[in-house]
């Protein structure tokens, strides 16, 4: 019985993806960061970023679904004081979406899914004069939700809010500078960022 079920499941997941139409395409935009520390180490503000890479859709034969993939190269910072902290990473989202049809011209659809996100470049900042050290991840997870508009079927413009699930980063004051009040701390750093982005698919 459990062979007869998988291979029932097998062949319907063979048929959707066969009857599914891909498109493939380029995608890049810009990140708003908002750093969030562990406590009060540090005053931080937003600071724009940008990403860009290869994106692939998938409309599957069910109404109005689809999913989206893409593998993008992600530069965001965030300014803390008068100084930066970046962060570089390949980030691969993967969202389910529901489009709504306004003609053949155009389409407004809502998406949300996970995004999973590995560390390239430095890994490691040192800010005010080495007080402070920052250490990114490996690999961090986040999450996207948003909404966006397709136009002729190609271009594609959308907005979300990219949710860091778990820890983006960790830091350790190394001593004190200034008026600093913190000393011997070690805390942890999470980045969300608001996302603009552009698509277009061939």
């Amino acid at each position: 019985m459990k062979k007869i079920l998988t291979l029932v499941v097998l062949l319907a997941t063979m048929t959707v993806a066969a009857q599914a139409q891909v498109k493939f395409g380029v995608k890049g935009g810009l990140n708003i960061t908002n750093m969030k520390f562990d406590g009060s180490v540090a005053d931080k503000s937003n600071q724009a970023g940008f990403f860009i890479g290869p994106t692939v859709k998938f409309t599957l034969p069910v109404v109005g679904l689809g999913i989206d993939a893409a593998a993008l190269y992600d530069q965001r910072s965030a300014k803390v004081g008068d100084e930066k902290i970046k962060q570089q990473s390949i980030q691969v989202p993967v969202n389910l979406r529901y489009g709504i049809g306004l003609g053949s011209t155009a389409s407004i659809y809502i998406f949300a899914g996970p995004q999973f996100g590995f560390a390239i470049g430095d890994k490691s900042n040192n800010v005010f004069d080495n007080a402070l050290e920052w250490r990114l991840k490996d690999s961090n997870l986040s999450a996207n939700v948003g909404l966006g508009l397709m136009l002729l079927d190609h271009l594609q413009v959308s907005a979300n809010y990219n949710i860091a699930i778990g820890t983006t980063g960790e830091f350790d004051v190394i001593k004190t500078t200034g008026n600093a009040i913190w000393d011997n701390v070690t805390g942890k750093a999470k980045a969300n960022a608001w996302q603009i982005s552009l698509a277009y698919y061939f």
